[in-house]
This record gives structure tokens, sequence and C-alpha cells, in this order.
């Protein structure tokens, strides 16, 4: 009796976890609420064992902490005491992550957000010109004279060999060979802002974890499956500054107002600096904006309402990105009604988009929005 092949169905089993896979889930995931602060990370990681027994006596928290270490996630250093020698008060080394780890975190942030994306070849970055880009676009054609070898379709040139001239001996002709199409790409700048004034923590909601967490999923994915795309990222407080992808983990909320409009300044220059054609700007904020650097360096700061003075200031930079080509996608974690009216005059000065949002879903909607302006935006 012939044998005959088929599928064979069986249910689905979670695959088994080590102890130190299970711990280290936690572990990541702490140590991104925490900044960075592997102390205060292992405290909290030590309360939950106590809670749901995530140990026992074959494997503990302390064989957790020697496995980090040596498997290079964390790294030991020195405590120095008040005049800079010898160790600190608590004595020992001090724990801290390594860019192992910071690499670790970027990555489970963007499967988290973003879902196991499926690399595309080299992005979507397309102008709508065919030609000898690096882009492919799913569509064959025949071999000509100067293309490159590197997009010779091997598998369909194979296939086409085989149905001209058998099987009985294999040739493969220059009639045979097909050539998959492909697009010049065009790059995209964007520079990301997060808000990291006092409000981002208050009210019994932490908002700059979703947000570190948004920014390095954002830098994962664009180093990852758009690498010619440029990515800054800057903080704004009382002041903005730029900071680097490797600084995200650590990234703390302080005690600042919202000085929207030194963020924005800060985002253009940036921006200025780019070659590329096409270019925008996501705001991540929560707060209405409160503070104003004076040309004499002092600050103009009123947290009551909306101050006239400072929101004109941003509707004149919203005015001034729009003269630039560059829209702003403002990410607004609040549904006051007087601030939302705010975003909406801001955005319109800036023909840019609004997003109006809790922290569920931020950073989807982000991969959304940056996915769509660069299909929309990206031209020849």
């Amino acid at each position: 009796m012939e044998k005959r092949s088929g599928f064979r169905f069986t249910a689905y089993q979670k695959p088994e976890l080590s102890p130190f896979e299970k711990l280290f889930d936690i572990f990541q995931e702490l140590i991104t609420h925490t900044s960075g602060d592997v102390d205060e990370a292992l405290d909290w990681l030590r309360e939950l064992d106590k809670e749901y027994e995530l140990t026992d006596e074959d494997y503990t928290i302390d064989d957790f902490i020697e496995d980090l270490k040596a498997k290079g996630f964390l790294r030991e250093e020195p405590k120095f005491g008040p005049e800079g020698e010898g160790e600190g008060e608590e004595g020992g080394p001090s724990l801290s992550i390594t860019s192992k780890l910071e690499r670790m975190l970027r990555q489970r942030a963007l499967d988290q957000i973003f879902g196991k994306l499926r690399r595309r070849g080299s992005g979507n970055h397309r102008t709508g010109k065919a030609g000898s880009g690096d882009e492919h676009t799913g569509d064959f054609r025949a071999y000509r004279f100067g293309d490159g070898l590197e997009h010779i379709s091997m598998t369909e040139s194979l296939k086409n060999a085989q149905v001209n001239h058998g099987m009985d001996q294999f040739r493969l002709d220059e009639g045979d060979l097909v050539v998959e199409d492909t697009h010049f790409k065009a790059q995209m700048s964007t520079v990301l802002m997060i808000d990291i004034s006092h409000s981002m923590i208050l009210y019994g909601e932490d908002r700059i974890t979703p947000a570190k967490k948004v920014a390095m999923a954002l830098a994962e994915l664009i180093t990852t499956r758009y690498p010619k795309d440029t990515l800054d990222i800057l903080v704004f407080g009382n002041d903005a500054w730029p900071i680097t992808v490797k600084e995200l983990p650590y990234l703390k909320v302080g005690p600042y107002h919202t000085n929207t409009v030194a963020g924005l300044q800060l985002a253009l220059d940036l921006l200025r600096r780019k070659r590329n054609t096409n270019k925008q700007i996501f705001m991540i904020t929560d707060g209405k904006p409160s503070c104003l650097r004076m040309p004499d360096g002092t600050y103009y700061k009123n947290s009551v309402g909306l101050d006239d003075f400072i929101v004109e200031q941003c509707y004149n930079m919203a005015s001034q990105a729009r003269k630039l080509h560059i829209p702003i996608t403002t990410f607004m974690i609040a549904r006051d009604p007087y601030l939302m009216q705010f975003v909406r005059h801001f955005t319109e000065a800036n023909k840019g988009k609004a997003l109006f949002t809790g922290l569920k879903g931020l950073g989807e909607m982000i991969f959304e929005d940056y996915e769509q302006n660069r299909k929309r935006r990206l031209r020849g």
C-alpha cells in the first residue's frame, strides 16, 4: 500500500523557559522602569520573588545575578567614597548594564510595540522611479546588457532554464536570465521630541517609560529596516538638548516646566543640517507649553492655563517649520479640551497632524505614522 504524506496537526505547546529566561524577561521590564538603576530593579525583583515565588533553592536571585554578569549583561564598577578614592559607604562594587543589554532593550521594545516585523529587503523607500536602485519591487523582466549581477533572480532564471532546455542536460543561457526591478531609494530624517517635564510622572501615571520604549523601538526599527534614514532624539523641559540612543534606558523626568519652543528650535536646527529632502518631527507631550527662555537667559514661566505669549511663540515655530516643508506630528497624551484646542491650532499653523492618544497604542500609532509619512512624502 502506498504510503501517503501530509500535514500532522498537534496541540501547541508553549516552549519551556529556563529559570534564567523567565527572570530575564521580568528584569528587562524592571530595568526600563528604573531608568537603568540595577540595584533598584533587583530590589523590585526580590520583592516579586517573595510574592510570586519566582525562584527556588536550586536557582536563586543571586544565581541569576551571577548569570547576568557571566553572559555580559551586567558589569561591576567600583564605588568611590566622598574623596573619590576607595569604596563608598556601602562597600563593594556597583552594578551597571552593558551595551549588550542596551541593544537587547531596544530590540525588546521593538518587539513589544511593533510586533515581530518581517524584514522586507532594504525597506519601503519608494520614489516611483524604476532603475538601478537597491530596493526590490517584486516585478521581473528579461535581462538586459548592463544589468548588475546582484539583481539577477537565480530562482526565476533556473526555472526558465529547466523549462526551456529540459532536465536531461542542464544549460543556462542569457535568454533564461530574469532580473528583478528595483526602485531608487530616498531618505527620511526624523526628529523625535520627548517631553520630560514633571507632569510626565504626575497623577499616578508613568508616562515617561512608554515614551522611552517608543524611542528605543523607533531607533531599532530605523537602524535595522531603514538604515539610510536618520533619527535624532531630543528631550525638552525648561530647555531642550539632544540625547543619544544609548542614553534612552537611563532617561528620567526632571523638575521641569515645558519649553516646547526650545524643543522645536533644536529640532529644526538638527534637520537643517540634513541633506535629505524628506524631513519630519514627531513630538510626544502630555502638557501645555509653560516656559520660554528669554534673550537675557532668564526663564519666563506660567503654569496657569495657556499663556498667550508662550502659545504665540509655539504657533510661530509651527509656521516656521511649515515654510521649511517640515511636518510636525504631535502625539498628545492628554484629553483636556483647552489643550486639545491649542494642539489643533498648532497643527493648523504647521499643516501637520495631531493624534490624541493615551499611553496604550502610542507605539503602534507612531510606527504607522512613520510608515505612512514616508510613503506619502517620498518623491523623485
